[in-house]
């Protein structure tokens, strides 16, 4: 039972091939028939054919079975006539050989123990006779001329049964012959037949050594990728501790212009500040520098008019440049 389930199982897979392969129903009967009765040694009946193939109707595998059967016939009659037997009939064909040449060969032994037989009984009783004839010769010549006829007659049996023997192995020699060729066709066919296994062990050989070099090729390539993937990896690994550390060092420079910036912020608050400072100031020298030079102009007024009022002018003017001369010395110690 469990060898039973497998063959179904790839007869059903082996059927569905052949159902991709051959479109046509009468066709694909005809391939299934083959199938079964060759690769599978199953005698195909239409029901069977039927249930696997499921196609047409009930009819069409009843009249493709026929045909197969009648063009199997006429092929096994044709090949038994040539002495071409296909393997599957090989045996068969042998035995029934066989049989046929060991009942002529016996029917030919028993015949010619039965000739024998016959011949030394004849010859016994032709023996019988001329004594018979020799003692009576004397006594009766019509005696020793039966004795005689039956001599003659005895003789011709004797060729008679000569010729059966000879017909017999001729015969014989015949189905010696025949069996001759059916055994040198048998010793043609194992010729061929070792030739093709011959053949076939090379051919797998060389698929065996091209599955090898291929599983050799693929091993080096997998061998070269997994290379490749740890070198990328490593690439990779390399790259993220470099990103890491850049990120880092970015982080710093980033805090570190912060800081820069708050700094230069900072500073940038006093300086304006500073500059606030110095436009005051600024502010307060031209406004000592208006007056001073007001005050200069109307020196040069009085100048004009007497002398005393030019003596006066430059002691007030000293003052006045001493005074707007103090704000410039502060202006200066601030930028310092």
């Amino acid at each position: 039972m469990s060898e039973a389930v497998p063959d179904e199982v790839r007869l059903n897979a082996e059927i569905e091939r052949l159902k991709a392969e051959f479109p046509k129903t009468r066709e694909l009967y005809r391939e299934v028939c083959a199938l079964m009765f060759f690769r599978f040694g199953i005698t195909p009946t239409a029901n069977r054919l039927y249930q696997h193939v499921r196609r047409g109707s009930m009819s069409t595998p009843t009249a493709v079975l026929g045909e197969f059967w009648a063009e199997l016939r006429e092929k096994s009659r044709v090949r038994i006539e040539h002495a071409d037997l296909p393997v599957e009939l090989q045996g068969a064909a042998g035995e029934l050989v066989a049989a046929l040449w060991q009942r002529a060969a016996a029917t030919a032994r028993d015949s010619l123990g039965a000739l024998r037989e016959e011949v030394e009984a004849a010859r016994q009783a032709a023996e019988a006779a001329v004594a018979a004839t020799r003692a009576d010769l004397a006594h009766t010549e019509q005696a020793l001329e039966q004795r005689t006829a039956a001599l003659l007659t005895a003789q011709v049996r004797i060729q008679e049964l000569e010729q059966a023997q000879a017909a017999a192995e001729a015969t014989r020699s015949a189905l010696e012959a025949e069996l001759a060729r059916s055994q040198q066709s048998q010793r043609e066919r194992d010729a061929a037949l070792t030739q093709a296994r011959a053949d076939f062990a090379a051919e797998l050989d060389k698929l065996r050594a091209s599955a090898e070099l291929a599983e050799t090729r693929l091993q080096a390539a997998e061998k070269r990728a997994l290379l490749e993937i740890e070198r990328e990896r490593t690439a990779n690994l390399r790259l993220q501790r470099e990103t890491d550390a850049a990120t880092q060092r970015a982080a710093r420079a980033e805090e570190s212009a912060r800081a820069e910036i708050q700094g230069l912020q900072a500073q940038l608050g006093d300086m304006r500040h500073q500059a606030g400072m110095l436009e005051g100031r600024l502010d307060a020298l031209r406004a000592s520098h208006d007056a001073q030079a007001r005050e200069l102009d109307a020196a040069r007024e009085r100048a004009a008019v007497g002398a005393p009022a030019v003596r006066r002018a430059p002691r007030r003017t000293g003052r006045v440049a001493t005074e707007a001369a103090k704000p410039v010395r502060a202006v200066r110690k601030g930028k310092g």
